[in-house]
């Protein structure tokens, strides 16, 4: 302690060693120096003193308390926590969570599922209990379900309402044409062509053929409007049916063929066309019925007798 207060400027006591060494000296300058040069080697131990009892004490015990509280607490902390991250990151943990949360779920339901089986099996054993004691009277009549009647469309059917459709078209297309009015009594003027799906008329020709309109005139001069007809491919022209066919039909069975006309003949006017005389005129011409002269129609024509090849008389 009397070395720290060297460092001092404390006036010297008197009678004391500071106050004799202090009159050595001519200024307090002087003395200042000398004391300062005579101090340096005593700060030293001073120096080592207050490490040694100060400082080492400190250096030394400061950290022993807190090691040991240290050590065991930082480390589980910190595993503890890359535990918990660890689990937040893995999918497994995530789906096996589900798992169990979906079972929970499926078990809770048991129980409702079972009481909604019990009570369907209840009904039905009271169901078919019921059934057996119902008794049937020997009066009842049995019957048999009927249903209604349901048919598809056939092809058949299809095609068939195709060819009313055109039939249709053909009848109203006959009746603006004014041949009624002409005198046309053919019977089957709607009926479809062979190239449109028709096909033989109860003469046994094809409808609104020249041939078969002429073997209907045949038949109707000599009273026959409707089957059973005489006149029919098989008993006019069983050697050929087209028109030029009819002249030799007529001459293998002997009935007359002419130059001269007369009304109810066939006119044959060269290659496969025939027609019906309907009157014989003054001037040396001949009006005739026929169809197809416009294709499947019914016409009229005034022309003269010379022009045709030969008249073939009605056959008795």
């Amino acid at each position: 302690m009397d070395a720290l207060l060297s460092f001092g400027e404390p006036a010297p006591q008197t009678g004391s060693p500071d106050a004799a060494a202090a009159q050595q000296y001519r200024s307090r300058r002087e003395l200042r120096d000398a004391e300062g040069r005579s101090a340096r080697p005593i700060i030293q131990p001073v120096k080592q003193t207050v490490v040694q009892n100060v400082v080492q004490p400190v250096v030394q015990q400061a950290p022993r308390p807190v090691q040991p509280v240290a050590r065991p607490v930082a480390r589980p902390v910190a595993k503890a926590s890359a535990a918990r991250r660890r689990s937040r990151k893995n999918p497994f943990s995530v789906l096996a969570t589900m798992a169990v949360v979906g079972g929970l779920f499926a078990v809770a339901g048991l129980p409702a599922y079972a009481l909604q089986t019990t009570e369907y099996a209840a009904s039905t054993v009271q169901t078919e209990a019921n059934a057996q004691s119902v008794v049937v009277s020997a009066d009842a009549a049995v019957t048999t379900a009927v249903r209604d009647e349901y048919h598809a469309t056939t092809p058949e059917q299809l095609a068939e309402m195709e060819s009313n459709a055109l039939r249709e078209a053909n009848q109203a297309a006959y009746l603006a044409s004014g041949a009624r009015e002409l005198g046309d009594d053919y019977p089957w003027p709607y009926e479809l062509r062979d190239f449109q799906g028709g096909g033989l008329s109860p003469l046994n020709y094809y409808y609104r053929e020249c041939v078969d309109f002429v073997a209907w005139r045949l038949n109707r001069d000599q009273g026959y409007y409707s089957a059973p007809f005489k006149w029919t491919w098989s008993t006019l022209t069983p050697n050929g049916g087209n028109g030029g066919q009819w002249m030799y039909n007529w001459q293998s069975k002997g009935w007359p063929v002419s130059k001269t006309p007369i009304v109810g003949a066939v006119a044959y006017t060269g290659g496969n066309h025939v027609a019906y005389v309907k009157s014989v005129n003054a001037d040396g011409t001949v009006t005739i019925e026929e169809y197809n002269w416009v294709p499947g129609k019914y016409s009229q024509r005034t022309i003269p007798a010379s022009s045709v090849v030969a008249f073939l008389y009605p056959p008795t």
